[in-house]
């Protein structure tokens, strides 16, 4: 199967997780994709000063791989900068959120998948 970048499902959500801003993404999954072990993948892009807040996940993990840009992430409660080729793991039963400290666009992959 090949899907065309035309092809893909793009959307924005605004206050994700009650953060900040809007999140643009583009679907690389859809939840029919995962054959029942997951339900997102996609490409995100947060602009300077935008976030997905603080929110925690059961039953599924949640991992980021960072594309470009930089980026305050909570991991627990414990903040650190993160960059471009780091990688996060949110796990079942774990919180997180992510907010653009940078001046240029924040992209990322996000992977949710059941646990």
């Amino acid at each position: 199967m090949i899907k065309r970048s035309d092809e893909l499902r793009k959307d924005v959500v605004v206050n994700l997780m009650q953060g900040e801003g809007e999140i643009k993404r583009t679907h690389l999954f859809e939840v029919e994709d995962f054959c029942g072990h997951g339900r997102l993948f996609a490409k995100h892009i947060i602009e300077p000063g935008n976030s997905i807040g603080f929110h925690k996940h059961e039953g599924e993990q949640e991992a980021y791989y960072i594309l470009k840009g930089q980026a305050l992430y909570s991991d627990n409660g414990n903040e650190m900068t993160i960059k471009e080729g780091d990688f996060t793991l949110c796990k079942s039963g774990e919180g997180h959120s992510i907010k653009n400290i940078g001046n240029e666009d924040l992209e990322f992959i996000g992977l949710i998948m059941k646990a």
